[in-house]
């Protein structure tokens, strides 16, 4: 498998899933500017929507969008089980991550957006954040006791967090300094010269 990323865009929780799942990659960096990747090749004909995270099987079929890639790598690796109760919350904490948090971004990393965009958003990940941190407060994990995709995709909207400004609750800090100290993700980080 490879993966195609940019480092720090939402393909980390990807590269953090794939370590996790102890499954076995190659990553190919991609500037998300010129879209083309580390090797020359114009990215548009591995993912036309130009973005990443995009997973390029052993069979060369290209799957795109987190929520389907981090699904894919954790079902392969077995750490999502295909069905049961915490298969269908491990989707639900995705979906909320991609659609409630991950597009409350855009005005940070937009070009033309407004401060008046970027305060609006501000407000939204706020309310969010707020909500998760409580969330936090009745388990170790967004899930359960365990560790999950969720938790990928979270830490990296997190650290966009931290990035742009945004306030993070206090349980969300900490949660954040604990995943850093794992394993995978400081892999991840260390790979993506982000630590």
């Amino acid at each position: 498998m490879k993966l195609y990323y940019a480092p720090g865009a939402c393909s980390l929780a990807d590269h953090i899933a794939l370590i996790e799942n102890g499954l076995t990659f190659e990553l190919e960096k991609v500037d998300l500017r010129t879209r083309t990747t580390a090797s020359g090749e114009d990215f548009t004909k591995v993912n036309p929507k130009g973005y990443v995270p995009a997973l390029e099987l052993d069979d060369g079929t290209i799957l795109t969008e987190n929520i389907a890639v981090l699904s894919y790598i954790t079902a392969l690796g077995g750490a999502t089980p295909a069905s049961g109760m915490r298969h269908w919350r491990v989707l639900e904490a995705l979906a909320f991550i991609s659609t409630e948090i991950h597009k409350n971004f855009k005005p940070f990393f937009a070009p033309g957006a407004t401060d008046g965009d970027r305060a609006k958003a501000r407000d939204i990940l706020s309310k969010r954040f707020a909500w998760l941190d409580e969330e936090l407060s009745h388990r170790p994990f967004v899930v359960d006791g365990a560790v999950s995709a969720a938790d990928y995709y979270l830490f990296v909207m997190l650290l966009w967090a931290n990035k742009v400004g945004v306030a993070v609750p206090s349980r969300l800090g900490s949660y954040l300094k604990r995943l850093e100290r794992l394993p995978s993700f400081h892999k991840a980080l260390v790979a993506e010269g982000l630590a």
